[in-house]
């Protein structure tokens, strides 16, 4: 038993340790906006030249910086979560190796080697969710690999266009005449890690996955590299007409359609997917918009109190006779305050609820959507479906937290041991201040003026109001 704890609360204690050290680091990149390129050469034949070039900038460290913190949570929770797994040692390194994947995505510049962390990704994440090695989560697994294929092949594509420049590096792009191909085949990858209308089914099926896989794949990792392909290539894709446009349909659309889902499901953990896809949506929707630094913002605040939902959720099943329909949840807010604390903290977060910290990403996102040169009508359909999230957030709480006993009554509920009450504290203690602490670095590179009328800023109160009214 001590031999299976110890290599995943050693992984939580290096990862942990690892994001306290960086984080000096990464506000002096922040707040000076440097970038360092270091450059080694790996082997030389004649002319021909093999180099590994790494880049530390504000965008790469502080990404890093959020995966490390909410990894080392996650494996704190797994070591009394999965205690009982007999194949706990595999597990940890799995995740390990999707981290240090994320990692090689973010500090690589060239195209060629950040396939390295990209195919990582998908590779380690389909091992992940074949975990359970039964028939829905093999089927899952198929699911997400195709899925993810796709993105692949047109990341190789795209390197393949790229040779008419003479290089592959990110921070070199310039404009020729394939750029609008460059530019597709870049989305689609971008659409297929973030599970983007076509491709959003594979993040539903991917919930077969144990509960902390869920916790750090869809809210730091996997689903966000697509997000951060887009930011990295932004200032290429940005000069390609009618790039912003398409992106804004498409991450609309799947807005829309995330929230109606999410209002429709019964399962727990598929809830919260949709809502991770909603709010994919709405990062997307903000690269559309031109505001990819906002977008970077949000992933960051929706990072740390998605994860902090996961975790609660996986506590709740666990005391819930391990299921996952909501309609066989109830009564646990008196048995498990910490855990119901922790899990209304992370969805008012989700909604926006004022000085929480996905109020200071989204509540600015949707301002700014108001003065942006957008179409009526798609200011509409943004708030609905921003709305919608206030409603099977509300759903959630009142049926899984709030309600009265709907399974066994003999079956007494209770608090988790120290290791898990630790991480989901560390993360909504994040949920609720980062927000307010990263707000000065991010609403200073939006050129746009972000103070506007109140009735302007209570417009989103009112949506959620409704919503809420509608559902209760």
């Amino acid at each position: 038993m001590f031999t299976k704890l110890k290599s995943s609360s050693i992984s939580s204690l290096f990862l942990l340790m690892y994001s306290i050290m960086i984080f000096p680091v990464t506000m002096k990149f922040l707040m000076s906006q440097d970038s360092m390129l270091l450059e080694w050469t790996i082997f030389q034949v004649s002319s021909c030249v093999m180099t590994f070039i790494f880049i530390i900038d504000s965008i790469s460290l502080s990404f890093s910086n959020v995966v490390c913190l909410i990894s080392g949570c996650v494996m704190m929770f797994s070591s009394s979560y999965m205690s009982h797994d007999p194949f706990l040692k595999r597990f940890t390194w799995l995740v390990m190796l999707f981290v240090l994947s994320m990692n090689l995505l973010v500090f690589i510049p060239s195209l060629p080697a950040l396939l390295l962390g990209w195919d990582g990704l998908g590779i380690v994440s389909f091992a992940l969710v074949i975990y359970y090695q039964n028939m829905k989560s093999l089927g899952a697994g198929m699911i997400t690999v195709l899925a993810n294929r796709i993105g692949d092949v047109m990341i190789l594509i795209s390197i393949g266009l790229l040779v008419l420049q003479g290089h592959w590096g990110i921070t070199l792009m310039w404009d020729f005449y394939l750029s609008s191909w460059v530019a597709l085949t870049l989305t689609i990858a971008a659409m297929t890690k973030s599970a983007q209308i076509p491709f959003s089914s594979w993040l539903p099926a991917a919930m077969a996955a144990p509960t902390p896989v869920s916790a750090l794949v869809h809210s730091s990792t996997l689903v966000t590299a697509g997000v951060f392909l887009l930011i990295r290539f932004y200032p290429f894709l940005d000069t390609i007409p009618g790039f912003k446009a398409t992106l804004l349909f498409i991450s609309v659309l799947t807005l829309l359609m995330a929230g109606i889902g999410a209002n429709y499901e019964n399962d727990l953990k598929k809830i919260i997917a949709l809502s991770t896809l909603s709010q994919l949506g709405v990062m997307m929707m903000s690269l559309g918009m031109g505001m990819q630094h906002l977008a970077l913002f949000h992933l960051y605040t929706h990072a740390l109190f998605k994860a902090l939902l996961f975790l609660c959720a996986g506590t709740i099943i666990h005391n819930s006779l391990n299921t996952q329909d909501i309609r066989h949840m109830g009564l646990i807010s008196q048995q498990a305050p910490l855990t119901v604390a922790c899990m209304n903290i992370a969805n008012l977060s989700l909604c926006g609820a004022p000085f929480l910290s996905g109020f200071y990403s989204k509540d600015l996102i949707l301002e700014l959507s108001l003065v942006s040169p957008t179409s009526f009508l798609m200011i509409m359909l943004i708030f609905l479906a921003t709305g919608m999230t206030a409603a099977y957030s509300f759903r959630l709480s009142f049926c899984s937290l709030w309600s009265y006993m709907k399974n066994s009554p003999l079956h007494s509920k209770q608090e988790a041991d120290p290791y898990i009450n630790w991480a989901t504290t560390i993360l909504a203690s994040a949920a609720i201040v980062a927000g307010f602490f990263m707000q000065g670095v991010f609403i200073t590179f939006s050129p746009i003026p972000f103070v506007m009328p109140s009735m302007l800023k209570l417009l989103t109160i009112f949506v959620y109001s409704f919503w809420a009214i509608h559902v209760l």
